[in-house]
Parts: C-alpha cells; sequence; structure tokens
C-alpha cells in the first residue's frame, strides 16, 4: 500500500513538471518597435521579429503590404510603408502571418519551415515532424461593416486609388468616399462631411 501512494504521488509530480514545462514554454513573438516618420510607417526591429520566427524578410514583408494595401520596402533591420498605419493593424497583421505560415498546427510550436512539394506550399515541423499545407489552419472569417456610413462621423479607412482631382478613394460596404489630399496606399482617420446615394465626401483627421 505504502509503495502504490509513493508511485501516485511520483507521477502527481511529473505530471505538474511537465505542465509547467508546457506553460513555460511559449512562443513569444518579439514586440514590434513601430514609429512614424512624416507620412511613413517604420518598424525599427524587423529583423529581430523574422529572426524569431525562422523566415525571410522580404516573405513577411510581401505578405504585410498585401494585408495592409500599401506600399513599403525593407530598409537595412526595418521595414518602411507608405503612410501612417496604426500599429494594431500591424500587429494584426504580423500574427496572422505566423498563424498561417509558421505555427505547427499539432504540437502548436513555431520550430517549422517551409516545404514546396510541386505548387503546394507546405509547413513541415521540426519539433514533432507534422506536416500541413499553408491554408490548412482555420482561416478567419472576415467581418463586413455593420454600421452605415453617416454624416458627420470618423472611420478609419485605407486609400485604395487616386481620382481624377487628385482625392484619395476609399470604400466603405457599399459606399465610395472621396479623400482630399490622401495618398494612395495610407490607412487613415477620415471625417464624412457629405453622402450622396452611395458616393461620400470626407476630410483626413489628425490623430
Amino acid at each position: 500500500m505504502p509503495e502504490l501512494d509513493y508511485k501516485n504521488l511520483l507521477k502527481k509530480v511529473m505530471d505538474s513538471s511537465l505542465k509547467k514545462e508546457v506553460s513555460d514554454d511559449r512562443f513569444k513573438l518579439p514586440k514590434a518597435e513601430i514609429f512614424y516618420e512624416g507620412n511613413t510607417t517604420v518598424i525599427k526591429n524587423f529583423d529581430k521579429i523574422s529572426d524569431a520566427i525562422n523566415r525571410e524578410p522580404n516573405l513577411i514583408l510581401k505578405f504585410l503590404l498585401g494585408g495592409l494595401g500599401t506600399a513599403g520596402e525593407l530598409d537595412g533591420t526595418r521595414v518602411v510603408f507608405q503612410g501612417k498605419i496604426p500599429a494594431r493593424s500591424i500587429s494584426d497583421k504580423l500574427k496572422e502571418y505566423i498563424d498561417t505560415f509558421v505555427m505547427c498546427s499539432e504540437c502548436n510550436r513555431p520550430d517549422t519551415h517551409l516545404v514546396k512539394q510541386g505548387r503546394t506550399m507546405l509547413i513541415r515541423c521540426d519539433a514533432c515532424g507534422a506536416f500541413r499545407s499553408v491554408r490548412s489552419r482555420k482561416k478567419k472569417i472576415v467581418q463586413q461593416p455593420t454600421e452605415t456610413l453617416k454624416e458627420g462621423m470618423t472611420y478609419d479607412l485605407t486609400i485604395k486609388d487616386i481620382g481624377r482631382k487628385g482625392d484619395g478613394i476609399a470604400y466603405f460596404d457599399k459606399f465610395t468616399i472621396y479623400v482630399s489630399g490622401a495618398v494612395k496606399g495610407s490607412m487613415v482617420k477620415v471625417k464624412i462631411e457629405k453622402i450622396s446615394g452611395t458616393v461620400a465626401f470626407g476630410h483626413i483627421v489628425e490623430v
């Protein structure tokens, strides 16, 4: 009987130690050091982020540019985006990249590398040996705007095009919004001045 109690006690201690080891081994992405220079957004420690997730900086940048709808380039150890982009938007896109192209779907560790088989890009986990397609993790549902555009209200918009008169053009649900003085690719806060049918006009609000 005492021997049985000892074995049970030993098992509990080992299980407890294992759980602690797993919980303390969580992946932590270096916080993006973001600041603004004129009408550009800079991630100062982009090299540290790419090193931490073991991915080429140009691959990460390509994903971010597409997701943020802006232009940008690598500048030594940092990356520079066109326009003033909210830090939250950048952080969300970095997390989306890691979830899609880095994390193992089996052991949820970042110890992976990309493998191309034909036209298919796979992720192989060095920790547990699992394979998965880069698109096989659950995709996030992109929610469409649920609020109606209103005059006098302010909205976060991405300038997608430039009109004939030089105004920036953004889109919100069914509305096309013309924004005076806006730069293509920038994400700005816009106050709506006038709405006519599905066309609206606004101006940039300084943060």
